[in-house]
């Protein structure tokens, strides 16, 4: 018996659409029921990303994901990895997650793509490695 396919609550245009993006992490919020009262007051897409916030390291890791693709070829890209490098030095890696928000939040605003093997990826759901670069 085939399953039914439920309507993506995101996409109920009464429920305050698709483009609704969490603050901390830039991935799509979910619309949930005991959010009904407060649906446009929601920022964060859970308790994590709202203890997490944006911080001053975030806000630099977009600076420089932003000047290095401007130092680049308007078609080039980045991995996050090229910015975690210039900002954290030896402890890049632990920066890699944090890049990769910072990517997110960027997509949300229409500054980024990220792209898997050149094709443009949902930034919610794209899984391994990513690229990053400017809209065309």
């Amino acid at each position: 018996m085939a399953h039914r396919q439920r309507k993506s609550a995101d996409s109920d245009p009464a429920r305050g659409g698709a483009d609704r993006t969490c603050a901390s992490c830039g991935r799509r919020i979910e619309w949930r029921t005991k959010w009904a009262g407060s649906w446009d007051s929601v920022k964060y897409c859970s308790a994590a990303c709202r203890g997490q916030g944006v911080n001053a390291t975030d806000l630099r890791l977009e600076e420089t994901i932003a000047l290095l693709l401007s130092a680049r070829a308007q078609d080039a890209t980045i991995c996050p990895s090229d910015a975690a490098r210039a900002i954290g030095g030896e402890a890049w890696r632990d920066l890699m997650e944090p890049a990769r928000r910072a990517a997110r939040r960027m997509v949300a605003r229409g500054e980024l793509q990220i792209t898997q093997g050149g094709t443009v990826v949902d930034p919610s759901t794209a899984k391994g490695p990513i690229r990053l670069r400017r809209p065309r």
